[in-house]
């Protein structure tokens, strides 16, 4: 579990790291505080252009967070087929998918009533 000491902010931005790190794809968070019966108060998606980088993103984001926070996820599902995996940091929750994955799935849309800020990469 998170930490009490490590704030949501300070936490997303270490998982935006690591996401960045290894070059994941379309990083958006989703603010739910707003909505009501939500399990999370924040989920992060992104995608990666195979398995490989799947697990990549995965791996660097429990390291940037483990190093930085001295955390480790709730619960993490999903590394066996790395199509979609879903790392649970309590408050935040990370979707990493592959990119057809994600088209089909669409959770974006579900979580319509959630502010989206994307973030810009450079590569």
């Amino acid at each position: 579990m998170v930490k009490e000491n490590v704030s949501a902010d300070e936490l997303i931005s270490t998982i935006i790291s690591g996401i960045e790190d290894v070059k994941g794809h379309d990083i958006d968070i989703l603010d739910l505080r707003e909505i009501e019966n939500t399990v999370c108060d924040y989920f992060i998606i992104c995608n990666g252009t195979s398995n490989t980088q799947v697990n990549a993103i995965v791996n660097s984001i429990q390291k940037k967070v483990s190093k930085k926070h001295h955390d480790k996820p709730w619960h993490v599902e999903g590394s066996d087929n790395a199509e979609w995996i879903l790392i649970d940091y309590v408050n935040v929750v990370v979707h990493v998918f592959q990119k057809h994955i994600r088209d089909f799935y669409d959770i974006e849309s579900l979580w319509g009533d959630a502010k989206t800020t994307t973030i810009q990469t450079n590569y």
